[in-house]
């Protein structure tokens, strides 16, 4: 197990075969100010790895961001089990047109192994009737061997509900979204809607 502090093996791993580390701008992160908690210290690919997560979590996904993921990655929150590129692209792109300003209140990376851990507090605006919710949370990044984000767990109060109904439910709902929500196919028309996004903001 690698220590809270210091990037696992894999993480220099990928370092050395990542050479020289792609730049926040390149993949069109937005949060580029990362916070490490006290001893820790992330490698220049951890910390893109979490910007782009950040971005996710505040509603600016783009096909650059999910370039970062597995193909075969998963999303766990407590409503929803998403697996594959399908299900969990969908449920990021989702974020932003039910909600309408995301913002994020604080967040602190607290452990630097694999995986990468973070506290953060987020603010959700209900588009149309303007209601608030805040929710804190631990977010648990697992990366592969390849650098990619193998799964992100967004554990609300650091949980996730456990039992066979739950699991359906969840699994139910990450079947559903991709029906309703647009992932772009290109990335000419994942401009228009990040533009169209910006314009909304």
């Amino acid at each position: 197990m690698s220590t809270i502090g210091t990037p696992s093996q894999a993480a220099h791993a990928q370092a050395k075969t990542q050479m020289p580390s792609p730049s926040f701008e390149s993949y069109h992160i937005r949060n580029s100010n990362i916070n490490e908690g006290s001893g820790v210290k992330l490698s220049p690919q951890q910390r893109l790895l979490v910007g782009s997560v950040l971005d996710l979590f505040e509603g600016n996904p783009t096909l650059k961001h999910l370039s970062l993921w597995s193909r075969t990655g998963v999303f766990l929150d407590p409503i929803t089990a998403a697996e594959g590129y399908d299900k969990f692209a969908a449920q990021w792109y989702g974020l932003p047109a039910v909600f309408n300003p995301i913002q994020i209140q604080r967040h602190m990376v607290t452990s630097a192994g694999n995986p990468i851990t973070l506290e953060l507090t987020n603010k959700y605006t209900l588009k149309g009737i303007k209601r608030e919710q805040v929710i804190n949370s631990v977010v648990r990044i697992h990366v592969g061997q390849d650098g990619n984000i193998d799964k992100v767990e967004d554990r609300w109060n650091d949980k996730l509900p456990e039992g066979s109904i739950s699991e359906a439910f969840r699994k139910l709902n990450a079947v559903t979204v991709p029906t309703i929500v647009k992932v772009p196919k290109s990335e000419e028309e994942d401009a228009k809607m990040k533009a169209a996004r910006d314009n909304s903001n």
